[in-house]
């Protein structure tokens, strides 16, 4: 593999000294790029777009053709994973993802076996193994997948929802199948990322996206205790350095300290968290990411640099941050803002 060029974002999970903040923005290959959108156009559908190697490495680079960014996601979906186990996914325009057939049974959970990454999910892998070719060492390539939860989430709601009523009915109602659901839910994704890490990927990340829905005692029993699994699973080293693990939940502030206690290198904030209290409560156990409000971009420049450097002096001196938004970009901003972000953290946020 080819010596990587700008590993300032490695550095940084690694709580390493760094020339500046680096930084990477959720969902920064999509729809509010005109030129993915020609891609996916061009591509059929979502999934069509996810499963052909050479359109998901173009959409996946695209972001780093226009702005000076410090890694590279790759370009794919957190339901992979479910539609591998035969759910049937499909995408209702207007309406988001869907399952043909949802778990509604103890029965159902049963009948579903984990995929083999390089079997049912080997268009992923295809995925990595080309995007980091492309790469050339340019930035790392970020891995990742949904957590347990997450996926589980879709999976028994056969769909989003706003309530939540299908999944925690069976949380509650059927904890059996909810447990054997998420148990073989940490195994698919445990197996999924370091098929990632074997395919190239240089850092990975679970995005907990409804993690937040749950009580204190139902996120240990019910998240996060899968999302210690799958971190004491991981391969954590390939190409002879460190491969680090960050561990997002979305609205999960409550619980950062017991997340840092899961060995992650890092901690994905949203923006409902003060990142100097964060930085506080964890100390030096783990990295921060993030954690800029996405609306923000919806500003003039002035207000996006003022809004960036409250960030950054939050998060105050010394390694360990990585700037990122609290969440992903929204699809109506004006590309030409991510530049105007971009460029301001590695102004404000150099070291010397």
């Amino acid at each position: 593999m080819s010596e990587l060029k700008n590993d300032r974002f490695l550095r940084a999970l690694m709580k390493q000294p760094v020339d500046t903040t680096p930084i990477w923005i959720m969902r920064q290959a999509g729809r509010y790029l005109p030129e993915y959108r020609e891609v996916r156009a061009k591509a059929g559908g979502f999934m069509d777009l996810c499963e052909n190697a050479d359109l998901a490495c173009e959409v996946t680079m695209q972001p780093l053709e226009r702005y000076d960014l410090d890694a590279a996601i790759l370009f794919s979906d957190i339901l992979t994973i479910p539609d591998a186990m035969g759910l049937g996914l499909y995408f209702a325009e207007g309406e988001g993802p869907k399952f043909e057939r949802p778990l509604k049974t103890l029965a159902d959970v049963q009948k579903i076996a984990i995929p083999d990454p390089e079997d049912e999910l080997r268009y992923v892998m295809n995925a990595v193994r080309t995007i980091r070719k492309e790469l050339n060492g340019k930035v790392p390539l970020i891995g990742f997948s949904g957590s347990p939860w997450t996926l589980a989430t879709y999976m028994v709601e056969g769909g989003t929802t706003k309530d939540f009523g299908k999944v925690k009915g069976m949380m509650f109602s059927n904890p059996q199948a909810m447990h054997l659901l998420l148990d073989k839910l940490a195994q698919s994704v445990t197996s999924y990322l370091n098929a990632q890490i074997a395919a190239g990927a240089q850092a990975v990340m679970v995005f907990d996206t409804w993690g937040g829905v749950l009580s204190d005692e139902k996120y240990e029993e019910f998240s996060l205790r899968y999302m210690q699994q799958i971190v004491s699973g991981l391969t954590r080293e390939a190409d002879g350095r460190k491969v680090p693990v960050t561990l997002f939940t979305k609205g999960g502030g409550r619980w950062l300290e017991k997340m840092a206690a899961t060995g992650c290198d890092a901690l994905g904030l949203d923006w409902t968290q003060d990142i100097s209290q964060a930085r506080q409560r964890v100390g030096d156990a783990v990295a921060l990411q993030g954690n800029m409000d996405p609306s923000v971009l919806y500003a003039e420049p002035e207000v996006i640099k003022s809004e960036a450097k409250k960030v950054l002096d939050g998060f105050g001196e010394g390694p360990g941050h990585i700037f990122n938004l609290g969440h992903g970009i929204h699809q109506h901003i004006d590309p030409d803002k991510v530049n105007v972000l971009v460029d301001s953290v590695h102004e404000y946020g150099k070291t010397s």
